[in-house]
Formats: structure tokens, sequence, C-alpha cells
């Protein structure tokens, strides 16, 4: 009896994964085990960046309401800390977006908290 073997769809899983790795370096391009290697390990890379992602940015944003906040004589604890005791329901994202590309509304912010 011939022996059984899945060449088309192992052929087709093995493209697959190839494919994906196109652009990598040397032989983690076209080697079938390095290949998959380096495509598992993307994946768990991409899995965690995606969430380091959000941290990353609310740092941004708050060293750039600190830095409108101190042209303005305030620390951006002491800012923080203001907006909420007064009710102002404006998250970080939109307040950095303000003192960046509008800072005539980021100063009326500021005027309003002190």
């Amino acid at each position: 009896m011939p022996r059984s073997v899945n060449a088309v769809a192992a052929r087709a899983r093995r493209k697959k994964i190839l494919k994906r790795t196109r652009g990598y370096f040397g032989s983690r391009s076209n080697v079938w085990t390095v290949a998959k290697n380096a495509y598992d390990k993307a994946l768990s890379y991409a899995y965690r960046d995606r969430k380091n992602k959000k941290r990353e940015f609310r740092g941004l944003w708050i060293q750039r309401i600190n830095a409108a906040t101190r042209v303005h004589g305030m620390s951006y604890s002491a800012f923080m800390g203001k907006i909420h005791k007064n009710g102002i329901e404006i998250n970080r994202k939109t307040l950095a977006d303000l003192a960046m590309n509008n800072p005539q509304a980021f100063e009326a912010i500021v005027k309003a908290v002190k």
C-alpha cells in the first residue's frame, strides 16, 4: 500500500508562512524552520507591542501637556488635579492635541482652571 502524505496542504501551509516572511533578513525569509520561528516570534512581538503602543502614547500626551502647562506657570500634576476638581471632562489625548495645534484654546482651559 502506498504511503499517504498530505503534500498539497503541507506545501500550502509552508508557502503561506514563507510569503509572510518575505522581507526578513537572510535565511529568515527562505529557510522553512528559521522562517517559521521568526514568524512566530514576530507575531508575539506584534501582540505585545499593540499593548505597549497605548502606554507610549499616553506618556507622549503627558509630556506634551506638561510642556504646555509649564509655559503658563503650572506643573502637569497641579493642572490635572485642578482640571478634575473643576469637573472638566477632557482626556489627555485631546488636551495634548490642543496644546500642540491650538495654543489659544489650551490657554483658555488653563485660565478656566486657575
